[in-house]
């Protein structure tokens, strides 16, 4: 079975795992939003040359 039991290390390893979701989340977010942006440009780039 799983054992999630880490003693005196529990609350840096949790703490750290909690950190790097955080992260990794808030950079996926960014990365969405910027090319949102991008293509957003793009589109009235493409617009305003026709």
């Amino acid at each position: 079975m799983l054992d999630l039991d880490m003693s005196p290390y529990g609350v840096f390893v949790w703490s750290s795992w909690a950190i790097s979701a955080v992260a990794l989340a808030a950079i996926s977010l960014r990365a969405l939003v910027a090319a949102r942006r991008w293509k957003r440009e793009l589109t009235q780039l493409e617009e305003a040359r026709k």
